[in-house]
């Protein structure tokens, strides 16, 4: 698909005053995830932003893995991460690169750092290290290997290269000010030991730059001329900007800052998402519940939708929390004009038409899609024995129900009117059969008498169907606002046990056994719904009808 380019914001007006005024002569973009886990809907902004900021301006935009910390991360998440892109529409035109791909520029960059005297070796432990940072209110106070001559930091982070010292005996600090306002200023740690496998490099590096350090290497390096990324790096600034600058780079690119994107019941931790996974909570990153690119896919929600919705929450720094209703709205109203119409009995009671041959069928032809001229039309087997949802059906009469209960009438969608002349019951009272007689005269049109029929329910051939199971889905968290959790609450307290709901032998159109997975309907009266991909006898719901605000 084709990402579209957005109107104007704070971001394009400093690239086009930087193209005005020759500081750039072509833009370039990068998304830098770390291959620790799957993108979700929060990185879809972010790929948004880089690649529609790269094409409106006809430049790059670059794929970056920031495979710096090698603990946590897999060519599982690698593999993901393109897949989403891809299917985002924001193929990297400038090309995929590795944070690993620049760790012997960074040992030489730091080797240039402790040559200026802007870099040392320090030997406190992380316990003392922010002991001695200080507060907010507090300078924080100088190391006592601060003040180490060039030639030893130089042996020391020799040493540190050759494995000589076990994790965390020590690390590289950039040499800034301890006094500074800014803690990210306060001599921060670029370089720490860890004697971990690579999952690029294997074993050939056991000490590990940080991020602060890297990532600015890693932009200058391949001529990125804009960094954007979320609002909590704003402060990270004047590191990203003091690293570009005592390495020396021409030309170094400028970071600027958005604000993330926070989106209801939702959570966006990494962290917790792949807790959920691990400990079985969900059926894997892909569970059409998760947040993630790969769970939405599944689920059935389309690239379009995901970047109407990113499209449509703006961009700015201020914070806020986006209501996921858009998200929905955004997905419905794509496929109330794209999702070809079928009829599905989830819940489903037997119909038997007393007055119709049973060894009689016809074929009522019905619209695919109403809102599309070109959808054409298909033919609906019709039999004496039907299926109908159980909820269309009451044994007494109600106040304001216009479906069937004795003596009721209903018209069969696209075909006949009928009315309920008896039921049955199994020994729990559970009705079993409902029986009615047709209006034979009624298959194309009103009665002839005149008389009004309120309600219409849809249905499908006892003997022509296709049966498949079908997942209901609703919120995974029932709390809103998941960003600012109630003083010892954790997201686990807001799991909703009955978020996935599936209902069995459901009573489908035949011609829905020929579709593929991926494939998306509109289930008439109950929703939109996909073809599982995992599951090839499931169908996901994807969005109810209307918005279901608080479900």
């Amino acid at each position: 698909m084709e990402m579209e380019v957005s109107s104007g914001n704070f971001l394009h007006e400093m690239i086009e005053s930087d193209l005005a005024e020759g500081r750039v002569k072509k833009v370039h973009t990068r998304f830098p995830p770390e291959p620790n886990g799957y993108l979700h809907i929060g990185s879809a902004k972010a790929i948004y932003i880089n690649a529609m900021t790269a094409k409106k301006y006809g430049g790059l935009f670059n794929l970056r893995y920031d495979d710096t910390n090698p603990e946590k991360e897999d060519d599982e998440y690698v593999q993901s991460i393109y897949r989403d892109l891809v299917w985002l529409g924001a193929e990297p035109n400038g090309g995929v690169f590795y944070g690993s791909d620049y760790f012997d520029k960074c040992y030489e960059f730091a080797v240039k750092l402790i040559k200026q005297g802007d870099a040392y070796v320090c030997d406190l432990n992380a316990d003392e290290m922010r002991e001695y940072r200080g507060t907010l209110t507090v300078p924080g106070k100088n190391s006592p290997y601060r003040d180490r001559s060039v030639e030893e930091n130089l042996a020391l982070f020799e040493k540190m290269k050759n494995g000589d010292f076990p994790d965390g005996f020590c690390t590289l600090r950039a040499k800034i000010d301890m006094a500074s306002p800014n803690m990210n200023m306060r001599d921060p740690a670029i370089y720490r030991i860890n004697h971990c496998s690579h999952h690029r490099q294997g074993d050939k590096w056991c000490i590990y730059p940080l991020y602060d350090f890297a990532h600015p290497i890693q932009d200058a390096l391949e001529g990125i001329t804009h960094s954007m990324c979320s609002i909590e790096f704003e402060n990270h600034r004047p590191l990203y900007d003091w690293v570009v600058n005592k390495i020396g780079f021409e030309n170094p690119p400028q970071q600027r800052e958005f604000a993330r994107l926070n989106v209801t019941h939702t959570v966006m931790s990494k962290r917790y998402l792949r807790q959920l996974v691990e400990n079985g909570t969900v059926d894997g990153w892909d569970d059409p519940r998760m947040p993630t690119l790969c769970g939405l896919r599944r689920r059935g929600y389309t690239p379009s939708s995901i970047l109407e919705f990113v499209r449509l929450t703006g961009i700015s720094k201020t914070l806020s929390l986006v209501d996921i209703g858009l998200l929905e709205h955004c997905i419905r109203d794509e496929l109330n004009y794209s999702a070809p119409r079928r009829c599905a009995v989830i819940d489903p009671v037997k119909l038997v038409v007393e007055n119709y041959p049973g060894d009689k069928c016809e074929y009522f032809e019905v619209k695919n899609n109403p809102n599309d001229e070109s959808a054409s039309t298909r033919k609906m087997p019709f039999t004496s024995e039907l299926y109908v949802e159980r909820s269309d059906f009451l044994p007494e009469k109600a106040p304001k129900f216009f479906r069937l209960y004795p003596g009721g009438e209903v018209r069969l969608m696209g075909a006949y009117i009928v009315k309920c002349t008896g039921f049955e019951t199994d020994e729990e009272g559970r009705v079993t059969l409902i029986r009615c007689t047709a209006d034979l005269e009624t298959g194309c049109g009103m009665p002839a008498d005149g008389r009004k029929v309120k309600g219409t329910i849809h249905w499908v051939s006892a003997k022509y169907n296709f049966r498949a199971s079908v997942v209901r889905y609703t919120r995974m968290f029932t709390e809103e606002n998941l960003v600012q959790l109630p003083e010892g609450k954790t997201y686990g307290d807001y799991l909703d046990p009955q978020s996935a709901v599936k209902y069995e032998n459901c009573v489908l159109e035949a011609c829905l056994e020929e579709s593929c997975p991926g494939d998306r309907f509109q289930f008439v009266r109950n929703g939109y719904f996909c073809r599982d991909t995992k599951y090839n006898d499931t169908f996901n719901l994807i969005v109810d009808l209307k918005d279901s605000k608080g479900k």
